[in-house]
């Protein structure tokens, strides 16, 4: 490429052999000569997903494929991709999902047209044939806004929860400010302290209806679907989101945020504890237990208000307490 691209796509790879032909083939069908494309292979155990990226990728114009000496989990891979990218514009793409034709372009034309630090879409979520669209939690639509103001409310869903690193488009200037990069070494969650400290951090971004992304449930190599010592990983996320808001400006209000959602996750963690070896259930009994006794009688309460019967007992079991809070 004779100039420095417009875009990187930045796709991770990881024992997806079954499903990286779909990938690269609406790759190609969204190709432009600005674009380029950085697979980076996990080193795979379970199949040739290497060497199905290089037969692959053959036909793909400006694409490279990096394979890491050793598994590094999806943060890292992520961060192998960044530090490979020459994009203006960055985005990023798992390798078991797919993009509709057109639509990086579409991306691409958002992002310029605003001039804003990152842009965040919608998305397709596929389970089987089943395909449902999830919106982004922001109802205000293509009009620059502060990332900061879809951060709250407390108890309502919004843009911090809704971290999925695939769901837009990101200018590189956030590189530069070192708001792009992931916690190496996370293996799940690992986009929950990047979302929030786009959202504090980051001066602007829209909220685009552009639905481009198809995103892939169920599939067996996927981490949500493998029950082992991996997924804890959302403690160590969640304490990172709670730990870089201390010095944060407007901490008191964001801790309850964050907290607020750490209960969540917790608690459906071990309501979904029966898929966990035995083992790695007692682990996340004993995580959730100290996590849960880090925080204040008057933060959990204020947590768990309108949480639901189910989820406030179960944490509540765990901790070994907390009376009065309300379901």
């Amino acid at each position: 490429m004779a100039n420095e691209p417009t875009l990187s796509v930045i796709v991770p790879c990881y024992n997806i052999e079954t499903y990286v032909a779909d990938t690269v083939t609406s790759l190609v069908n969204n190709a432009r000569d600005d674009f380029e494309f950085i697979f980076v292979e996990d080193r795979s155990t379970k199949d040739r997903t290497y060497e199905a990226l290089l037969t692959l990728t053959g036909k793909l114009e400006n694409s490279r494929v990096i394979r890491h000496e050793q598994n590094g989990g999806l943060a890292t891979a992520r961060n192998t991709g960044i530090d490979a990218a020459e994009g203006r514009y960055l985005t990023f793409l798992d390798g078991d999902d797919w993009l509709a034709p057109g639509y990086l372009a579409d991306l691409v034309g958002c992002i310029q047209r605003f001039d804003v630090d990152f842009v965040r879409t919608d998305h397709v979520q596929v389970t089987g044939v089943e395909r449902a669209v999830h919106r982004a939690p922001e109802g205000r639509r293509h009009t620059p806004l502060d990332p900061r103001t879809s951060i709250l409310p407390v108890d309502d869903t919004t843009m911090v929860d809704y971290p999925y690193a695939w769901a837009g488009v990101y200018h590189r200037r956030l590189l530069d400010r070192g708001l792009l990069r992931f916690h190496d070494g996370l293996r799940t969650a690992e986009d929950r302290p990047w979302i929030w400290e786009l959202h504090r951090r980051a001066d602007s971004y829209v909220a685009a209806s552009l639905r481009g992304v198809f995103y892939r449930r169920g599939v067996a190599s996927s981490l949500t679907q493998i029950g082992d010592v991996r997924q804890l990983d959302f403690f160590r996320s969640f304490d990172l989101v709670l730990s870089e808001l201390a010095d944060d400006p407007e901490a008191g209000r964001l801790r309850k945020k964050a907290l607020r959602n750490y209960c969540v996750v917790i608690a459906h963690q071990l309501l979904d504890r029966g898929r966990f070896e035995r083992s790695v259930a007692a682990r996340l009994r004993q995580l959730a237990a100290e996590a849960l006794g880090r925080m204040t009688e008057e933060e959990l309460n204020e947590a768990l208000v309108g949480m639901g019967e189910e989820r406030v007992h179960t944490l509540r079991r765990i901790r070994g307490g907390m009376k009065g809070v309300a379901a």
